[in-house]
């Protein structure tokens, strides 16, 4: 389903970028597999699914599809479109298949819907569970509405339609399947490979000293104000069972910094996943072992209508403020805090190439933590985001933007016994008028070292940086570039591990060779 979906795509992100994942459900619409590509939507599509069938309240028939993107009910965020479809054989329901893809714009206050919102219906076009396709021919009215609200439409339903197709193609297999082996044998494997992957997990958390422990982070503001954002998060480990508990964050705001509960339990499930099950299948006997506490109303539990186009920014430091609550009981397995951001950006404008309107998307790698046996990855992207890069070449040729400058930056890693990994900069050279927004963050506290390591410097957004006009921005809003203008993201590094002082002479020679590193340091 991948494959098909990423061939057949428009966007850079999707296509390029492979912004999206897959999965299979059973016939009670419990997660049978998912493609562990994007962790952002580990859990989404596990809870968005079973509601929007049930919120329909009709039955879905063969060739019927479903698309949604409805937050409230297991969503991430207006840009993330779920496409469902029942599979059936010989008239019997089987099971489901589906994906979700991030679509570069779905209207709203900017091109990129990532735009400094104070509630939901800013971001975008909300669409609820509806059928997009019936006995297999794509429903007109409802392909009008939606690419009458978005600012590119033959991109946005190119990537809709490869959805679609994604499905017919899951839908063929599982068909194989139940065909070669019938119903009833492959009914009776998910209930084990459910039943199975349930015991390792929880064999795995039994292994853990029982106890709790706890961390607190932030992030540096909300877009409207200075006040940062509390995160918090206590972790109880009794026997084979693990609770993450959120109370003690900040209450939602009027700004996009809100993530839903969906968000919030993948961000968990990442970290369980990672710290002791890294070869485990992502299923629903994964899920059943995981208990997450989230209070409506607060930071990691958004209530309608608030915005959460930031979710994501808000679950990268989430990400990390777990790890370094287990960090007291497994410090051998964690690193040290990765660049803390997703590095949202956007820009549209009018194409002059073609006078049409286009919008562009992406997210900027940065530097991974430390760890205790080992530097971080340089330039990548980290924790919930796994989306690949987008090659210069493929975005130049697509979009009417020039990258001037695509580097690492050296010494934006934290020192330590083992560095952190590089951050990224990507300079935006535009030759026309357009909006260029940032949904971002660490412009003020660098990712955190570990057990004695250095923290990394902190995020730059600026605006023409080698001209005397160089202005700095905020990690949060819009600005309008004008022919000439050069927008620069330069994101953190990671965090150092250890203390410094016991760095191996070797690696502190490697990296003043190669550049990574600088005497000043």
């Amino acid at each position: 389903m991948g494959s098909v979906l990423r061939r057949t795509a428009h966007s850079t992100n999707v296509k390029t970028r492979a912004d999206f994942s897959c999965a299979l459900f059973d016939t009670r619409l419990r997660t049978v597999a998912q493609a562990f590509a994007m962790p952002m939507h580990l859990s989404s599509m596990a809870m968005a699914v079973p509601q929007a069938v049930h919120d329909t309240g009709r039955v879905l028939r063969d060739g019927d599809s479903l698309v949604f993107n409805y937050v409230p009910k297991g969503g991430v965020h207006l840009n993330d479109l779920v496409v469902l479809s029942p599979v059936f054989v010989d008239g019997e329901l089987v099971g489901y298949v589906g994906n979700i893809a991030h679509h570069v714009d779905v209207g709203g206050m900017t091109a990129g819907s990532i735009g400094l919102a104070e509630e939901i219906f800013q971001e975008g076009l909300i669409i609820p569970p509806v059928r997009v396709e019936r006995e297999s021919s794509i429903d007109g009215d409802l392909h009008t509405l939606i690419t009458s609200n978005v600012r590119s439409p033959r991109e946005m339903f190119g990537d809709l339609r490869a959805q679609m197709g994604a499905n017919r193609i899951g839908a063929a297999r599982l068909t194989d399947i139940v065909q070669r082996w019938g119903a009833k044998t492959v009914a009776d494997a998910i209930e084990e490979i459910m039943a199975a992957t349930e015991r390792e997990t929880r064999r795995a958390i039994a292994a853990l000293p029982d106890g709790e422990c706890e961390a607190s982070g932030q992030v540096d503001d909300d877009g409207f104000t200075d006040v940062p954002i509390r995160l918090q998060i206590r972790i109880r480990i009794e026997g084979s069972s693990i609770c993450f508990d959120t109370t003690g964050s900040d209450p939602q705001r009027r700004s996009p910094m809100g993530a839903t509960y969906a968000s919030a339990f993948s961000a968990c499930a990442f970290v369980l996943k990672c710290l002791l099950l890294p070869e485990t299948p992502v299923n629903d006997g994964f899920y059943r072992a995981i208990e997450l506490i989230s209070p409506p109303g607060t930071v990691l539990h958004v209530t309608h209508p608030g915005a959460v186009a930031g979710g994501g920014e808000l679950c990268m430091s989430f990400v990390d403020t777990i790890i370094r609550a287990f960090s007291t009981i497994v410090p051998d397995r964690v690193p040290a805090s990765s660049k803390g951001c997703l590095g949202n950006i956007a820009f549209g404008g009018v194409d002059p190439r073609t006078r049409e309107f286009y919008a562009f998307y992406e997210t900027i790698g940065g530097g991974y933590g430390a760890r205790s046996s080992d530097d971080g990855m340089d330039g990548v992207q980290t924790h919930m985001s796994n989306a690949q890069n987008a090659p210069i070449e493929v975005v130049e040729t697509q979009y009417p933007v020039r990258i001037v400058r695509y580097e690492l930056i050296p010494d934006s890693a934290g020192i330590g016994t083992y560095r952190g990994g590089l951050g990224i900069r990507r300079d935006y050279l535009f030759d026309h008028e357009a909006t260029f927004s940032i949904l971002s963050d660490r412009a003020r506290t660098g990712p955190r070292g570990l057990f004695g390591g250095g923290d990394a410097i902190p995020a730059r957004y600026i605006l023409n940086p080698e001209g005397a006009n160089a202005r700095v921005l905020p990690s949060k809003g819009t600005t309008r570039v004008r022919p000439g203008d050069v927008v620069s993201i330069q994101t953190p590094g990671g965090g150092g591990y250890g203390p410094p002082s016991k760095r191996p002479a070797e690696l502190i020679e490697r990296d003043l060779r190669t550049g990574k590193m600088t005497r000043s340091t």
